[in-house]
């Protein structure tokens, strides 16, 4: 087996943390154990979901082979004047893993009707990554259903062009079959799915034997790969439907991006800024692909300031 082969093998478990069975209780639920998540049935496909707080609804949604812990330090910050929902999507985490279909207009209609199942009119999207591109493309689709976004390190609107990641690069144009994939876990293990955090995180010192152990065994639950691949595959999709009508977005928006983001460096995210005409752009220093997992502090205030400034403009004139 050549040695690229087995690298982009070894990416392609890595990326989906693997492909064998998982244990009864997944690791990232260790940080809510004494908080109830919830299932609901949306479209004959149950979905997981933490739901906490009270006030205007804010939505956090994950990214691509992300679960609700990449949430964790935001998930009770923001409980005290809000109502916070963290979803595991679609083909991810604990939720349901259909074979498909997973276009994104298919995705928007679903996650439009998972805030109809928790009766939730209006909502702020939270979104890293593709969760970000989720975010837009509701805002696009269902204007009257966003009252504003935040999109931290989010997707560029010509996604291939822009992922600088070779890692990366070479898994979208170059992926193995999915059967090969799954062999590929014989070799991977947590090594390999430590590669993959070094790439998308840059404070390395938060990369622990804990961190990696969870993200190993939270990317193994069932038919993982399956949706995942079919997520690539409507790449396209993304760039044809949604990435051309970007600069329709009218709603507030907050840009969070990574100082050090290998996947998506700062130039993605300023060109991204140009086209949204409501948006604020804010870099958030000393972090990767994943600002509010590696400073959650600084995202948490940054967040915090702009849904304050969003509810005093949305307030009627006294």
């Amino acid at each position: 087996m050549s040695a690229y082969l087995l690298t982009v093998i070894l990416l392609g478990c890595v990326m989906f943390g693997g492909c064998t069975t998982s244990s009864s209780r997944p690791l990232f639920l260790e940080w809510v154990h004494r908080i109830p998540y919830h299932t609901v049935t949306v479209n004959h496909h149950s979905i997981v979901y933490s739901d906490v707080g009270s006030g205007p609804p804010v939505i956090f949604i994950h990214g691509f082979g992300g679960t609700m812990w990449n949430w964790e330090y935001q998930h009770g910050a923001f409980t005290q004047n809000h109502r916070v929902i963290i979803p595991d999507l679609l083909g991810s985490g604990l939720s349901d893993k259909p074979q498909g279909p997973y276009s994104p207009s298919d995705l928007v209609h679903f996650f439009h009707a998972f805030m109809d199942a928790l009766h939730i009119p209006k909502a702020v999207l939270i979104g890293n990554s593709m969760g970000a591109g989720l975010a837009m493309a509701m805002a696009m689709d269902y204007p009257e259903r966003v009252e504003s976004l935040v999109l931290i390190s989010g997707l560029p609107p010509n996604l291939k062009e822009s992922v600088a990641s070779q890692k990366y690069q070479q898994f979208l144009h170059h992926r193995p079959p999915l059967w090969l994939a799954k062999m590929g876990n014989w070799f991977a293990g947590r090594s390999a799915t430590e590669a993959l955090l070094q790439e998308i995180v840059f404070r390395q010192e938060l990369i622990t034997p804990l961190v990696i152990e969870r993200s190993f065994q939270n990317r193994q639950r069932g038919n993982l790969l399956a949706p995942l691949y079919a997520l690539l595959d409507n790449i396209d999709k993304w760039e044809s439907q949604y990435g051309a009508r970007i600069s329709h977005i009218r709603h507030p928006t907050l840009i969070l991006w990574g100082e050090h983001d290998q996947v998506f460096p700062v130039p993605v995210g300023e060109r991204l800024y140009n086209q949204l005409p409501h948006a604020i752009w804010n870099i958030i220093p000393n972090a990767g692909h994943l600002p509010q997992w590696e400073q959650p502090e600084v995202v948490n205030q940054a967040i915090r300031w702009f849904l304050n400034e969003s509810r005093i403009r949305a307030s009627p004139n006294p």
